[in-house]
């Protein structure tokens, strides 16, 4: 039954997400960067660190926020860089979202990993 809460959550914070960031941006960085999305992040499930590499180049001015599952935002990194490793010595077990920001604000991209201590 847990799982079922589980899912609904995770589906209503996309569907959130979305509707959050629900037009996109007309300048030409913004178009640039939804073609570069995180294309993978791992380890998943994370014990120590997790890493973000992303498809092509991107600019500095990105900021990465995690929050954890009851919605505080427990990192933030600004500036990251092609490969970012995020670690996890002050996270606790359970399940985090990621969401990249442009400079205004919005989010280019969104997910879910988890921690196994």
């Amino acid at each position: 039954m847990n799982k079922f809460y589980l899912v609904i959550f995770f589906t209503a914070l996309t569907l959130f997400t979305q509707a959050q960031d629900g037009k996109p941006s007309d300048t030409p960085f913004s178009a640039e960067i939804v073609k570069a999305k995180v294309l993978k992040f791992y380890p998943n499930p994370a014990t120590g660190v997790i890493n973000f590499e992303f498809l092509k180049p991107v600019q500095r001015d990105l900021t990465l926020q995690v929050f954890n599952f009851i919605g505080k935002k427990v990192f933030e990194l600004n500036g990251v860089s092609q490969k970012t490793s995020v670690p996890l010595n002050d996270f606790y077990r359970g399940v985090y979202i990621f969401q990249l920001r442009d400079k205004s604000g919005h989010i280019v991209e969104s997910g879910k990993f988890q921690v196994s201590k």
